[in-house]
């Protein structure tokens, strides 16, 4: 029995000394399979015509972060204020820009910090917006039914990013590069 615990012991104990520079990586590689190319999408049907379209964003922008504002004014933008637009902007750089630090591992925690709250925007704003409350869609926690966009599929990004902001981007990243030249001058 003792030697089982031994290379038991041995076995995961090199298990867990690549999990310190796996997971970070798996996790960066999940977000990128799995989320980069939906919120750079998303970020895209938000912006304006043109090059100028980076600035002046497009009324699908409103309509899927104002919702009803939008509705309640017509359909109008020109009806909203700077605040709205300085919201959409925002909202639509951090489509395009957090992904991307994520991406290539730079400033990774920051990055996938914002993301979670990204993810609790974006989720609140589809339940009180878009009135995403039906039974499936919003689905519950602790039931036998695993398929709910908001509650089950969002958790699931909201922990590939919480690996993210505990670990680190791991040692195939930009922030270790930084973090060894760092190093390497105060020496």
């Amino acid at each position: 029995m003792h030697a089982l615990v031994t290379i038991h012991n041995a076995v995961f104990g090199l298990v867990e000394k690549a999990g310190t520079w796996v997971l970070p990586l798996a996790a960066r590689f999940v977000f990128a399979a799995t989320l980069l190319l939906y919120y750079w999408n998303s970020g895209l049907t938000k912006l304006g015509d043109g090059i100028l379209g980076l600035f002046s964003p497009s009324i699908g922008a409103y309509s899927q972060i104002f919702p009803k504002q939008l509705e309640a004014a017509g359909y109008d933008v020109s009806q909203f204020g700077i605040f709205h637009q300085l919201v959409v902007l925002a909202g639509t750089y951090a489509e395009f820009i957090l992904p991307l630090l994520i991406l290539l591992g730079l400033f990774t925690r920051l990055a996938a910090l914002g993301m979670i709250g990204f993810v609790i925007v974006q989720s609140l704003t589809d339940v009180i917006g878009h009135n995403a409350t039906d039974a499936k869609t919003l689905g519950a926690l602790f039931d036998r039914f695993p398929d709910s966009i908001i509650l089950d599929q969002r958790l699931f990004w909201v922990f590939v990013l919480a690996v993210l902001v505990i670990k680190g981007a791991g040692a195939l990243s930009l922030d270790r590069i930084i973090k060894r030249r760092l190093e390497t001058e105060a020496m």
